[in-house]
């Protein structure tokens, strides 16, 4: 008796094979420039507060949820270095080369488009800087590809597991940013407007969501029970951004420029207008149309809309294998013009030059943020001899005007006699409060003020000083003592603490 086989849908379209080997190279030689790197300079700023946060852990913060705090204490409890530190890093971006690959795949991309796809995301200015950091703006993308990934595929396949994954993969992103909520809400309203509304009648659908919702109650319970302090960070990112309307339009050219140059903007633009002319995919394109308008109008940060640049790199090239483009536009897929954009992206994205050629040379082209990653360790000595030469250091808090400063003094200070630094700035002003034996501030910022009426005297120290290492953040930050606290820090913390700023 002969085995009979379940005909294949016809709408299951075959795929071509996984281009292993092309997409191995090119995730190979991303691999390189980041490992080699990951240990130059130092800790970023916004590591050096993962890790002080990862010390303290919750179920939330003022600026954040709970995952990237957790991930950094268990690198950290691997080994005390940025190496160790941003192996999650460089695992996500490269995994989101693959994911690019494999989402050209899915829209039928053989070869050739899989290995384009992987090395336009291998050249991005946004993810290969990215992938030197530990940051949420570098795991939330991965988890936007695959989340796309799994969409994706479900749109070739209708498999509805697939959805139920995509809310476990939502649940994860929840737990990184907040962001993805905006995703499912654009996504929402594209479906409704242009199909395909099929997806929105999946049970599985829903489960995923309901997945997603319960997963979140805890950091929701901390956010309620603290305030919502994560609703007054998009005020606080405005104003840093720029809130002005100058500011907002900025975001667009910044973020395709970030995409970039030459493949990654032009085929990010080509592969949306792709996703907009497609019967089924063109809700992706709209979801990026109004996650653009959404992030434009609140003011928020470029790298918002990173999430979807693969899609649309997929996109492009998978009609560029078919050579749909015109022949103008097809040179775009030739090594030459890849080689172009790894000589231009690697030294704005990662630490190429050694840290004392900075300082002799500045005109270098260097990351933009490296700054915030040399001189943290000089500049906890520089506090803690000003500390040291305090007569009364025995009932001295050292509090410090940024979550920067305070989390580089947490890491280098405590091991050089500083007390657990505090701050009330953003998420760190939940993490420690000043003993109530401390009567006296060594304070850290360029403006005090906040101190002034609530101690009876105040004065500069002067300032901190990292030597050789720079540039830096930390070089030249002010130095003030206050004494004579007036209340009890129960009643001036609450005064001190902006977590919006």
């Amino acid at each position: 008796m002969g085995v009979t086989t379940a005909p294949t849908p016809a709408r299951i379209r075959p795929l071509a094979p996984v281009a292993a080997v092309p997409v191995a190279i090119v995730t190979a030689l991303l691999a390189i420039p980041l490992l080699l790197t990951a240990n130059r300079y130092g800790y970023f700023g916004d590591e050096l507060y993962f890790l002080a946060a990862g010390r303290h852990l919750a179920w939330g913060y003022v600026d954040q949820p709970p995952l990237l705090p957790l991930l950094a204490a268990a690198m950290d409890s691997l080994g005390h270095s940025p190496f160790v530190l941003r192996i999650p890093a460089v695992l996500v971006t490269l995994g989101s080369v693959v994911l690019t690959a494999l989402i050209a795949r899915e829209l039928g991309g053989g070869a050739k488009a899989q290995t384009l796809a992987a090395a336009t995301f291998a050249v991005s200015t946004e993810f290969v800087a990215g992938g030197h950091y530990l940051a949420t703006s570098t795991v939330d993308p991965f988890l936007w590809a695959l989340l796309l990934w799994l969409l994706v595929r479900w749109l070739r396949t209708r498999a509805d597991g697939l959805l139920v994954g995509a809310g476990v993969v939502t649940a994860v992103a929840l737990y990184t940013k907040f962001l993805i909520g905006g995703f499912w809400l654009a996504a929402g309203l594209a479906l409704l407007a242009c199909g395909p509304r099929e997806l929105l009648r999946r049970p599985a659908l829903w489960a995923g969501a309901g997945i997603a919702v319960v997963a979140l109650i805890p950091t929701l319970g901390w956010q309620a029970t603290h305030g919502w302090p994560q609703l007054g960070m998009g005020a606080a990112i405005s104003r840093e951004v720029g809130d002005t309307w100058g500011g907002r339009l900025a975001l667009v050219p910044t973020a395709l420029l970030s995409a970039g140059l030459p493949v990654g903007v032009a085929l990010l633009v080509y592969g949306l207008w792709r996703l907009l002319r497609d019967r089924e995919l063109r809700f992706l394109g709209w979801t990026t149309l109004l996650l653009t308008v959404v992030f434009v109008a609140l003011n928020g940060r470029f790298y918002y809309l990173a999430g979807m640049f693969p899609v649309c790199w997929a996109m492009a090239a998978v009609a560029l294998e078919r050579r749909e483009p015109s022949r103008w536009w097809r040179w775009l897929a030739s090594w030459p013009c890849y080689a172009l954009a790894v000589v231009l992206v690697l030294p704005v994205s990662l630490p190429v030059w050694p840290r004392a050629w900075l300082t002799e040379h500045p005109a270098l082209p260097s990351p933009v943020f490296a700054f915030a990653e040399i001189g943290w360790p000089e500049g906890a000595r520089s506090v803690s001899e000003a500390f040291a030469a305090l007569p009364g250091r025995a009932h001295t808090a050292v509090v410090t005007e940024t979550y920067w400063e305070a989390s580089a003094l947490d890491r280098y200070g405590r091991d050089l006699g500083l007390p657990e630094p505090a701050s009330g700035n953003r998420g760190y002003a939940t993490l420690v409060v000043p003993p109530e034996e401390a009567t006296d501030v060594l304070f850290v910022g360029a403006d005090p003020r906040p101190l002034l009426g609530h101690f009876t005297d105040l004065r500069p120290l002067g300032r901190v000083g990292t030597g050789d290492a720079k540039p830096s953040y930390f070089d030249g930050v002010p130095l003030w003592l206050a004494t004579g606290r007036t209340e009890p820090w129960g009643q001036l913390w609450p005064k001190l603490v902006n977590t919006h700023t």
